[in-house]
């Protein structure tokens, strides 16, 4: 692939949108060909799925379930979004990927790595990011920050129990993978924040 693969990762509420658009200002003014897009969505029928994914009314839905619409909206928007834009050369920038599910999934929902790992093997093998920078808050900081529970969201009502156990599998991702997974500590203003990323971008030659 010709173009570089940079996805954000965090537990609810740690401020990536904001994140993300304070780096997508930065790319314009310096000028910077991207792309953004998120998981799950990015397409007409991964949207579809994100919207089932996350229906408060859906609470029926099985742990395996959720996983395999996850790992389904992912194939979707990487054969169709992702691979074409790579190849093409451009920074693709993807808020959530298979960490994501690593860490709800695998870890907070007790499925393990390796049924995520198995059923998520196309874009393991095929999509793995050049660059993951994980927005390092805890849950209860976060929902502060965020002002509370989105009471609408199927995933941020499954209790800060659960949200723990994600916040935990991230950091076990991250201690497991250093050279890809690069920690930033959101705990800072949002000014402060940027700025560790874009100097972790610039250390890994992203941009």
């Amino acid at each position: 692939m010709k173009g570089k693969f940079v996805t954000f990762e965090g537990c609810e509420g740690v401020g990536k949108s904001k994140q993300i658009q304070l780096l997508q200002d930065y790319l314009k003014k310096e000028n910077i060909n991207y792309y953004l897009t998120r998981e799950p969505g990015g397409t007409p029928v991964s949207e579809q799925i994100r919207s089932i994914i996350l229906d408060g009314k859906n609470s029926s839905m099985t742990d395996e379930c959720e996983a395999m619409l996850y790992a389904s909206a992912r194939v979707q928007l990487l054969k169709e979004v992702v691979k074409p834009r790579l190849e093409s050369g451009q920074l693709v920038l993807c808020d959530r990927y298979v960490d994501s599910s690593l860490a709800y999934q695998g870890y907070a929902r007790g499925l393990g790595v390796e049924f995520i790992n198995m059923i998520n093997d196309y874009a393991i093998k095929n999509f793995s990011p050049d660059l993951t920078l994980f927005l390092n808050l805890s849950p209860e900081k976060a929902f502060e920050r965020k002002g509370g529970v989105d009471k609408h969201d199927r995933l941020e009502l499954s209790g800060m129990e659960f949200h723990n156990r994600v916040y935990q599998g991230y950091l076990e991702l991250a201690k497991q993978n250093p050279q890809r997974i690069v920690v930033i500590d959101a705990s800072g203003t949002k000014e402060q924040t940027h700025a560790k990323i874009i100097n972790a971008l610039k250390e890994r030659n992203i941009i």
